[in-house]
């Protein structure tokens, strides 16, 4: 079996100048807005207050398993109390 290199990264969503995103565990050869394996939260950084909703429980588990964060990601992960490192 081959080993998938997993990212959990932002998938842009929503019109043109109204970014909307959602936090997906992807394939890191996939396309940026392309099929993903599990969307683990959304980032609304248009309104005020930026909106941020991030299923703390799947995070872990894809960051145990090895998935890496892409650096935007990772910043939002610990804004919502993940922890990113080991």
């Amino acid at each position: 079996m081959a080993v998938m290199a997993v990212k959990i990264r932002l998938k842009r969503m929503g019109a043109n100048k109204k970014p909307f995103y959602r936090i997906v565990v992807a394939d890191s050869r996939a396309p940026r807005d392309g099929k993903f394996i599990e969307e683990i939260g959304y980032y609304n950084p248009v309104v005020e207050p930026k909106v941020l909703k991030i299923n703390n429980e799947s995070a872990e588990k894809w960051l145990a398993t090895g998935a890496q964060p892409t650096e935007t990601v990772k910043k939002l992960l610990e804004q919502n109390g993940v922890k990113t490192s080991k």
